[in-house]
């Protein structure tokens, strides 16, 4: 048996009926003491940048940590990235918490992010890329997509950034393991989520290394109390065509008491983070966080003195 668990519980930036009232959000979201904030990459959706958005964000804020959930990353300048986090990092220390993806979710974006080569080792290679910039002193590197000639990023943040992935296919999940230091997946089961575990700390162990138990975590999305019948069909749609294979049913929680439950079995099966999202446009945010406030955040402390699978 390992150390207790740490759970944490924070909010993903989802659909909105005010359009792009980030304010709203950020702030309700420092006001409640709730742990994180996570911004999506939708360039094609009325939401703000990622990495802008973490900066405009940390402006505002003085506690709430901040989140990319996820940016894609082939298709970036790794070493522009590793600039922009850097100085994320030292406007707003311990709070800047980056997750990368393989590739945008919405086909009307991809052809947004274009890659010279294979796109799984153009990831690879530029989050190769942007660890050692975040954590050398200089960096000289060739590799087949990036070259570097004494390439320096200052200031390097003080204490590394854990550089978490996404991703759910086996070839992703070992990548989490030989690569990553955490795991932030999407539209899975608990189950599921308990299987991938194992296999990222499998692929760890091959490689060496380690992903520490508290950093294996999940978006889960909700529908708040409420919901129009009509709105909540499009959403299970929605949720349905990202897989098919499912009842959208396992993979949407509907209402509080069935979010509660899902962590509660995402926990058992050592999934500790959490990123709760919206699975419709709520009435207000400030509704949907008090909610969120009032029948989540507690599960941080209940659950965190389980002690952890392994």
């Amino acid at each position: 048996m390992s150390a207790p668990t740490k759970v944490r519980l924070g909010i993903g930036a989802g659909p909105s009926r005010d359009g792009l009232d980030t304010a709203t959000l950020v702030d309700g979201c420092e006001a409640r003491g709730i742990d994180s904030l996570w911004f999506p990459d939708r360039i094609a959706a009325p939401s703000p940048e990622p990495l802008i958005a973490l900066g405009w964000a940390a402006g505002r804020t003085r506690t709430l940590k901040l989140g990319t959930g996820v940016v894609v990353l082939p298709g970036r300048n790794p070493a522009i990235v590793a600039a922009q986090l850097a100085s994320l990092a030292a406007l707003a220390p311990r709070r800047i918490l980056p997750v990368f993806g393989l590739r945008p979710a919405g086909a009307a974006e991809r052809t947004a992010y274009p890659v010279a080569g294979p796109r799984a080792e153009v990831f690879e290679e530029a989050l190769t890329v942007v660890r050692r910039l975040l954590t050398e002193e200089s960096v000289t590197f060739h590799g087949r997509f990036t070259t570097l000639e004494d390439a320096v990023v200052e200031p390097r943040p003080a204490r590394p950034l854990d550089l978490w992935l996404g991703g759910l296919v086996p070839a992703a999940l070992r990548r989490v393991g030989r690569l990553g230091d955490g795991w932030l997946a999407s539209f899975v089961t608990p189950v599921e989520a308990g299987a991938a575990r194992t296999t990222i700390a499998a692929a760890a162990s091959e490689a060496h290394r380690e992903v520490e138990d508290d950093h294996y975590g999940t978006n889960l999305l909700v529908l708040p109390p409420g919901v129009p019948d009509e709105e909540a069909d499009r959403a299970l749609a929605a949720t349905a065509r990202r897989r098919p294979e499912l009842d959208p049913h396992d993979l949407v929680a509907d209402g509080w008491d069935e979010a509660r439950r899902r962590v509660e079995r995402f926990v058992d099966e050592g999934i500790t983070k959490f990123v709760v999202r919206p699975a419709v446009a709520p009435d207000t945010w400030a509704g949907f966080l008090d909610g969120f406030a009032e029948h989540l955040v507690p599960l941080e402390a209940q659950l965190s003195d389980s002690p952890a699978p392994g």
